[in-house]
């Protein structure tokens, strides 16, 4: 399994970054897709996720992104996004796709078995 992920840069405190995960997984819309981002010094910590498709899409965020962080997936191209506005220094990391078959305790990183390379954000104040 190969997890591409996309979409880092620097942007301005208050900007908007979207992040990317193209996936090479036969049965994309079975799995959990999350995100989680490692902020230097510090554990990687859970962003967002949203489970499989026949779930119903529930989505899935930490208190510091929600309501400025949206997750999102096309099953058809295998890619899940991670739009991100409002941005804030705090929110600079790099940036981390994983995949998971299972849909259930989604803020966890023990419940995903594949990761992406990470892709670094950085947000300037």
């Amino acid at each position: 399994v190969q997890l591409q992920a996309s979409g880092g840069g620097l942007v301005q405190a208050g900007g908007s970054l979207r992040l990317s995960c193209a996936a090479s997984l036969r049965t994309f819309s079975a799995y959990s897709m999350g995100w989680f981002r490692q902020a230097p010094g510090k554990e990687r910590e859970f962003v967002a996720a949203i489970a499989p498709t026949w779930t119903g899409d529930r989505l899935y965020y930490s208190d510091s992104v929600k309501g400025r962080f949206t997750i999102s997936r096309d099953d058809v191209k295998n890619t899940v996004y991670l739009q991100m506005n409002s941005l804030k220094p705090e929110d600079t990391a790099v940036y981390y796709c994983a995949a998971s078959n299972k849909n259930w305790d989604l803020h966890r990183k023990r419940q995903y078995d594949d990761w992406g390379q990470g892709t670094l954000v950085t947000v300037s104040s």
